[in-house]
């Protein structure tokens, strides 16, 4: 049994898997020409251990997404083995990397896990492969970095008790990398919140534009087996729902959503694998502290795309695109730090809001500093994810509401 090369939904053409993304072809991709990372210039980096990481990356494909997250400049991290499927993007990958070993694929690594020392993995590659290469390499008592989505439809519900179990067996951590909590805006929502600046949370809106192309002929392309095609919107619900689960590290309990039927032809339920007719999905969330929210997930429209959300509080809300905080405590967030601190020398924030090596750090430093607790564990990685396949479910019902299980 093989593992799927990396498929981020960023992906250009098929023809470019054979080569990867070069740098300015990364900046022209939806989230990779967001690097500022809104962190704090005149702060100073304080080194948090003097031991390094032994990782192993999967997965690089199209984008580049397994080299894009600085594990191979970061000082606490030794990038030691890697794999694709694609020989050419394997090469490239441990290039990048400047690993040690390279592997066909992810089933051989594992084997030589033990051999080559390896501690850690990040998991860069498709959508659909990123729950079952999580739970392998759990078994293999190997600490887990797995991109988003932590797992992918309602196909892999009965993953989810699964990856559970695995965690609490292994006893190493599980982290999904989820770019919004790292965010300028995602992480300065979290300081206000945790800080009390913003009371008890009354709405939230979150909202994820990746539009496909600007004509009815156009498809997300790149994706291993094309996977992509005509995907449900709310089965990758991250980039939208974090803007409340990363924040407050809450979950959504009912959801009730509105599916738009497409216009492209790749939308139409007999043209695609999921028999699914909606470009663009549209949730409304009932939250377990009471509070609403809306979360839209919109492939097919020609709008600007992104990534932005809001939080509205009973004291205070933050909305980047007014400039920020307005509330009860204005002077008192004026002198707050709410910028990001900074980086190891030498290490590039990265793509998405300048998040990629945020979430790197914050791994490591799980792995690393005892009691520290990553921003998407387990448990917010799943909140995340799940509200979102409901949502689905929601739509294809006609908006009906569902309650949303607790995964945990």
């Amino acid at each position: 049994m093989k593992t799927n090369p990396e498929t981020h939904p960023d992906h250009g053409p098929d023809s470019a898997a054979e080569r990867g993304a070069s740098p300015a072809q990364l900046a022209r991709i939806q989230g990779f020409e967001e690097t500022d990372a809104g962190a704090n210039a005149s702060a100073v980096w304080q080194p948090f251990s003097e031991r390094r990481v032994r990782v192993a990356i999967v997965g690089e494909g199209v984008c580049s997404f397994g080299s894009q997250f600085g594990y191979q400049t970061h000082p606490n991290a030794e990038v030691v083995a890697v794999s694709d499927l694609d020989p050419a993007l394997c090469r490239a990958l441990q290039e990048r990397t400047r690993a040690k070993k390279a592997y066909p694929t992810f089933e051989e690594l594992l084997k030589h896990a033990e051999e080559d020392r390896v501690e850690a993995v990040y998991i860069a590659t498709d959508a659909p492969s990123h729950v079952r290469l999580a739970i392998m390499a759990l078994e293999h008592g190997l600490h887990v970095a797995s991109a988003v989505p932590a797992f992918f439809g309602a196909d892999q519900l009965e993953m989810v008790p699964k990856l559970v179990d695995a965690v609490k067996a292994s006893g190493r951590l599980y982290m999904m990398n989820e770019t919004t909590a790292f965010r300028p805006e995602g992480y300065a929502m979290r300081k206000l919140y945790e800080a009390g600046m913003l009371g008890d949370v009354v709405y939230t809106e979150g909202e994820y534009y990746h539009p496909d192309g600007n004509d009815l002929d156009s498809v997300m392309c790149g994706s291993f087996g094309k996977w992509r095609e005509g995907c449900p919107p709310q089965y990758y619900p991250t980039h939208s729902n974090a803007f409340y689960t990363c924040v407050t590290h809450k979950r959504f309990v009912e959801v009730a959503c509105s599916g738009v039927p497409s216009l492209k032809t790749h939308y139409k339920p007999e043209n695609n694998r999921y028999a699914n007719p909606y470009g663009s999905e549209f949730a409304m969330m009932r939250c377990e502290d009471g509070s609403t929210a809306r979360m839209l997930v919109a492939w097919d429209v020609p709008a600007y795309g992104g990534e932005i959300g809001r939080i509205f509080g009973n004291k205070g809300c933050y909305v980047p695109e007014k400039g920020g905080y307005r509330g009860w405590f204005d002077a008192e967030v004026a002198e707050m730090d709410l910028a990001k601190p900074p980086l190891p020398p030498g290490v590039d924030a990265g793509g998405h809001g300048g998040s990629h090596s945020y979430l790197t750090d914050d791994f490591l430093r799980g792995i690393l500093v005892p009691g520290h607790k990553v921003c998407v564990d387990l448990k917010t990685a799943l909140d995340t994810t799940l509200a979102g396949v409901y949502a689905h479910l929601s739509a294809m019902k006609g908006g009906e509401t569902l309650k949303i299980p607790a995964a945990w």
